[in-house]
């Protein structure tokens, strides 16, 4: 492909590199944090000049949208363990929220578009036909009985997962004053979510 450098170990493909750029960029962030992190220290990191960075990544804003989204798939596992200690629907509803909303600021590196300024490319990618279906899919595979909480088919478990997506963004975005802690957030989302899921 004709790349220079690349520690002598060129990319074999357009998608291989681009991933290495993301994994030195994740490396340097988790060594120094995003403000100590330049587009020079990612294309030093893969052992490539910074025009070789730019012929894949307009920007490094661009960069860290990679990696957060990268680290979509670790978070989505994490919170479906997590969420299997409630049983009912509606438990799984409501620690649903309260989970994306307590862990996702401090997320390493889906929290760096927040921190960056870049919460309208967080929030697309957060009510976005994809995030939807990782959510569906998270819900899906609790140990919960969707049927018996009135949810039948698939297209419901999205709705569900949407309107819990589009909840706990309200909640990053917008937080109650004074904060809500844990169980005063709990017992909101309880409170108006937990009617529509007994059936």
């Amino acid at each position: 492909m004709g790349h220079h450098g690349w520690q002598g170990n060129p990319p074999e493909t357009e998608d291989e590199a681009r991933r290495r750029i993301v994994e030195a960029a994740t490396a340097c962030l988790d060594r120094a944090g995003l403000a100590k992190t330049s587009l020079s220290d990612v294309a030093a990191e893969a052992g490539v000049t910074r025009q070789t960075v730019y012929r894949y990544f307009p920007g490094l804003k661009d960069i860290l949208r990679a990696v957060a989204l990268a680290g979509v798939e670790e978070f989505a596992g994490r919170m479906e363990r997590h969420l299997a200690a409630f049983g009912t629907a509606a438990e799984a509803a409501v620690e649903s929220v309260v989970f994306a909303v307590r862990t996702l600021p401090g997320e390493p590196h889906m929290g760096l578009l927040l921190q960056a300024g870049e919460a309208d490319f967080f929030t697309d990618g957060v009510i976005s036909p994809l995030a939807f279906s990782y959510g569906a899919r998270i819900l899906r595979n609790l140990p919960v009985d969707w049927a018996a909480a009135g949810i039948a088919t698939d297209e419901e478990l999205r709705g569900l997962a949407e309107v819990l997506m589009r909840l706990f963004l309200s909640f990053l975005q917008y937080p109650s004053t004074p904060p809500l802690t844990d169980d005063e957030l709990r017992a909101l989302v309880r409170r108006w979510i937990g009617p529509a899921l007994r059936g």
